[in-house]
Formats: structure tokens, sequence, C-alpha cells
């Protein structure tokens, strides 16, 4: 049943800004698990779609069930970066969560994460819980890697997903049940305070997919403001349902990104190191999309393979 256009204030208290690229239904999902997340009159959400030229009718099919949603067609994909900027400058509410199309979140996840804004002026971003599918809970909240740690997880994940440089990393021997300040957190859900936003100028659009996040929140800290991890709030996150379409694709411009971000980042001495890491991270993209390749062999033919999982 289609969702009545819901009256939001001039200067809604929250928004949220979903980036969208075929998504399907789950598209639809995702904004009324928003669209109820709304414990008081005064909470009611604003929720924004910027949608980077989807082809699979997933705009229109939520135009007609849920009109409270506002669209935005950007008319191409302007990567992630880009249209979460597009989204947020479309509302003035103080804080706005910034949403992967493929997420449900959990009633009163708004509410404690807005709670954390109000008590915390020096907040600049706060994460809920995410989990997967299966109900395991996905390691959103990470610390900023040494290049010790980085080169140890970007390789040994592949085939020792706990082994220690990937534990640090991702913080796996932390409580989940607990708040923490952590480095940064993934963008698939991440609430964001507006005035620690526009004093960073935003998302960098140079990220048009992966590390934006990362980016974001160290730029963040760097400024003065904290992020934190509340698992008070909870989302559960289908991972890759856009990535899916074109893995080989995505696996390119995760690996672009990470040179990026190397780039960007690295000044005086440690710039030296940027030749060596694109030599890795040439190697490593080979070896990923090679475990790719025998993944989805293994799931075609399961009973001759055994299994084989790629993790980034």
């Amino acid at each position: 049943m289609p969702l009545r256009r819901l009256v939001v204030s001039d200067t809604p208290r929250w928004a949220a800004v979903i980036v969208n690229f075929n998504a399907g239904s789950a598209l639809e999902t995702a904004v009324r698990s928003l669209l109820a997340d709304n414990a008081a009159p005064d909470a009611v959400p604003e929720v924004i779609v910027v949608d980077n030229a989807s082809s699979d009718g997933s705009v229109e099919a939520l135009e007609r069930a849920v009109p409270a949603a506002r669209i935005i067609r950007a008319g191409t994909n302007l990567g992630y970066s880009a249209a979460a900027n597009l989204g947020i400058a479309a509302t003035r509410a103080p804080v706005i969560a910034v949403c992967n199309p493929d997420i449900e979140v959990e009633a009163g996840t708004a509410s404690a994460l807005l709670a954390r804004f109000d008590a915390e002026p020096d907040l600049g971003a706060a994460g809920p819980q995410i989990r997967n599918l299966d109900g395991t809970v996905y390691p959103s909240a990470r610390s900023q890697p040494s290049l010790v740690d980085a080169a140890g997880h970007g390789l040994l994940v592949l085939v020792w997903v706990s082994n220690p440089f990937t534990r640090r990393y991702r913080q796996l021997d932390a409580d989940p049940a607990r708040s923490r300040d952590v480095d940064w957190l993934s963008g698939s859900a991440i609430w964001l305070r507006r005035r620690a936003v526009d004093e960073v100028h935003g998302w960098d659009e140079q990220f048009f997919m992966y590390l934006e996040d990362v980016d974001l929140c160290l730029r963040l800290r760097a400024a003065g403001w904290r992020v934190t991890y509340e698992p008070a709030g909870r989302v559960t996150h289908v991972q890759g349902l856009s990535t899916s379409q074109h893995p080989y694709r995505m696996l390119v411009e995760h690996h672009r990104s990470m040179a990026r971000f190397a780039a960007k980042r690295w000044q005086g001495a440690r710039r030296l190191l940027l030749g060596p890491t694109y030599v890795y991270l040439g190697v490593r993209l080979v070896l990923v999309m090679g475990a790719h390749t025998v993944a989805s062999v293994a799931r075609r033919a399961p009973g001759r393979l055994g299994t084989v999982r790629a993790t980034k």
C-alpha cells in the first residue's frame, strides 16, 4: 500500500540521503524503514533518494509506492561521494544519514543516534551496528591502519580472514555491544552533523566508490570532530547488491580508490612509497579477481569445488 506523503517541516530534525543505483525492490524497503523510524512527531525524517541513472525501474516503483520520498535524478552515474553531496545540499536538516539503498533500519536507530548528537556537541559522525542478513555483526567501525597492517590485511585476508593485521584494522576484538570512538565508520549507513560536514567541504568527489567514508571520517577527526560507533542503533545491510552487477569493474574501482587515497594523504618522504604501493595494488587486484572467479565457479558447481570467499 502506498505511503501517504508525510508533512515535514521546512527544517526537519534529520534527513536521510540514499544513493541508489539499480537496487531493485531493496530501495523501497530502505526508504520505508527510514520513514518508519520516527519515535516522535518532530522526528519524521526527510528522505532524499539520489538516483545515479538506474535502469531497473527501482525509482519509478518507489515513486508509486512511497510518494513521501523526494527523488533527485542525477542523469548519470555520479559515484557515491558526488551523489551524497547532491543529496545533502538538497536538505537543511542539522543531522543527515547517508545510506546505501540495500539497508533496513531497525526502529529506534535514529532516536539513539540523534540523542548522541544532542548530548555531544563535538560529535561529527555516528554509525549504528550493522548486521549481515544472517544476523552476524559486520565490522563497520574500524581503525586507520598502519602501513604494515594495511599490507598484511590486504594480502592475508584473502586466505586467512582472522589474521592479526585484519583483527586490528577491523577492531574484531572490540565488544560490538559497546559504544566507542573510532577512526572511521562504514559509509553504508552513517549519521553526520551538517555543521561538521560543511566544515570539511563534504565528501571528496574524487572517490567514485570505496574509501570515501574513510577519507571523510579522517578529515572530520583532523578538524577536531569525534567519530563514534553506537550499537543502540541497528541496520541490516545486504552487502554489494549494486556492485555485484559489475563485480570486476568494482574491484578495479576499489583498488583505484586505494591508490587515490595514498596519493592524497601521503606527504613528505612517505610519497616515495607510492610506486611500490601501486605495484602492490596491481598484484592484489589480480589475486582478488582470481579469488572472485574461483568463488563464482564454486557457487555454480558446489559439488566439485569447495567454497572460496574473497573479502576486502
